[in-house]
């Protein structure tokens, strides 16, 4: 069972084999997921086959969760009450989404965005 979301801040700190980010991801003891959108923006900034490779590698020690019809129209709401007041944007909105309709923490170092649209509590910085 899933306990918790990585975002991609969380990720792209495990690709660039950020110290804290990989004791964090060794300890292991949780089952933690992504979500599609994380994967993308991943992929999208990888270097070349070998970055790509490296970005599968990273991705395995995750569950992929997908998104829901419900949790694009949470989204949309969000993106329509947030953005133009706090410049929350669509990938972000998207993560957020999957987070809340768990209720399951998110995992990430964009607390500013994250926690307009999750609140206090479910937000956490890993590491």
């Amino acid at each position: 069972m899933t306990v918790g979301i990585v975002d991609t801040t969380v990720l792209v700190h495990l690709y660039r084999n950020n110290a804290d980010a990989l004791a964090w991801a060794a300890v292991g003891e949780q089952q933690l997921a992504m979500t599609p959108i994380s994967w993308l923006e991943l992929m999208v900034g990888a270097a070349g086959k070998a970055g790509q490779t490296r970005c599968k590698a990273i991705f395995g020690q995750f569950d992929l969760v997908y998104l829901t019809q419900g949790d694009q129209e949470w989204a949309m709401q969000q993106m329509e009450r947030y953005r133009l007041s706090h410049g929350v944007g669509i990938n972000d909105s998207l993560i957020a989404a999957v987070s809340y309709r768990l209720q399951i923490p998110l995992y990430t170092h964009n607390l500013k965005h994250m926690r307009v649209l999750l609140g206090d509590i479910l937000p956490q910085k890993p590491y």
